[in-house]
């Protein structure tokens, strides 16, 4: 959870008889499983920019969604569970999709044009910053702490770091950098209308996240038909990057991340946020021979750091 944005609570907590399932069906190590997720979400960017050099960012976006769905599909399937049901479940999932999928696959696909799959990346990083700040308004629970107002100012300091502020942001196109950031953003507005609206729905998180991405491949569908033309031709690294990009990068990774969760828990799953932009950098500086300056990785470490500090939680009193 696109290019994946960096991972994002599950829909529902996994039932311990599907939990107990995992444990027993793992055949990695966690560490293993924890580091393949990394490196595939960190190469989402570049998959993404290789697609867009043959499809429009919608059709793009859309073969994400389509792949990712056919691949959760399959899970149900093998599984043998059923997707969700009730019209006002699927209603609260139609906005899912458009807050979760629809919006930022489309934004980042179209941020790529533009700007270097790297710094796109980076831009996804930024989204616990901007929870952090919508949760102060959204949601009663996540009180502000000192810590918390810290990581969110040096988080801001480190978007500036890597936009080049001092600069004046030469060289950065700022509309692709605005698409990519507003992308972020959809993220943690999505994941709130989704605590809000779908905790506690029945059905396991791979059925909910199944249905959200077929709403989302007809929402896209749409979309496409109504602002793009049909493909004059399916060349093939773009065409594989998309199917990758879906597939891999939203289907079985998302199915992975459920698995760490429940083995590990949510904190630990979580890191893999903090790899994403290093492996999405190294990817487009070695792969697409991506231009690196000292100020984006600084950046970047600065925002990481930032990001870190506002996920952080005060330690629960020690009993007396």
């Amino acid at each position: 959870m696109s290019a994946p944005a960096a991972p994002r609570p599950t829909l529902a907590a996994p039932s311990p008889s599907s939990t107990t399932t995992t444990r027993r069906g793992v055949l990695l190590d966690w560490r293993i499983r924890f580091a393949i997720l990394s490196v595939i979400w960190g190469f989402s960017f570049l998959l993404i920019k290789v697609g867009t050099e043959a499809y429009a960012p919608f059709q793009v976006a859309m073969g994400r969604v389509l792949f990712g769905a056919l691949a959760l599909l399959a899970v149900l399937l093998v599984r043998r569970e059923p997707l969700p049901r009730g019209l006002r479940t699927w209603g609260h999932l139609s906005v899912a999709a458009l807050l979760l999928n629809t919006a930022p696959f489309s934004l980042f696909a179209y941020a790529e044009l533009s700007i270097p799959s790297s710094l796109a990346g980076i831009c996804n990083a930024t989204s616990p910053l901007w929870g952090m700040a919508l949760s102060l308004v959204a949601l009663s629970e996540d009180r502000p702490t000192r810590r918390r107002f810290a990581g969110l100012g040096l988080g801001f300091l480190g978007v500036l770091t890597v936009l080049g502020a001092w600069q004046g942001f030469s060289g950065v196109d700022a509309k692709g950098t605005a698409f990519a950031l507003l992308a972020s953003l959809c993220y943690p507005i999505g994941w709130i209308y989704v605590r809000r609206t779908l905790a506690g729905t029945p059905g396991s998180p791979v059925a909910l996240t199944g249905g959200q991405l077929m709403v989302s491949t007809l929402q896209l569908g749409l979309v496409s038909a109504l602002f793009t033309s049909a493909p004059a031709s399916f060349p093939l690294w773009p065409t594989l990057s998309v199917i990758a990009l879906g597939a891999l990068g939203t289907g079985m990774a998302l199915q992975m991340q459920y698995g760490l969760v429940s083995e590990v828990g949510p904190t630990t799953a979580q890191m893999v946020t903090y790899f994403i932009p290093v492996i999405a950098t190294t990817a487009g500086v070695l792969v697409l021979g991506e231009q690196l300056h000292w100020n984006t990785p600084v950046g970047a470490a600065i925002v990481l750091a930032g990001a870190a500090l506002t996920q952080s939680r005060p330690a629960p009193p020690k009993p007396a």
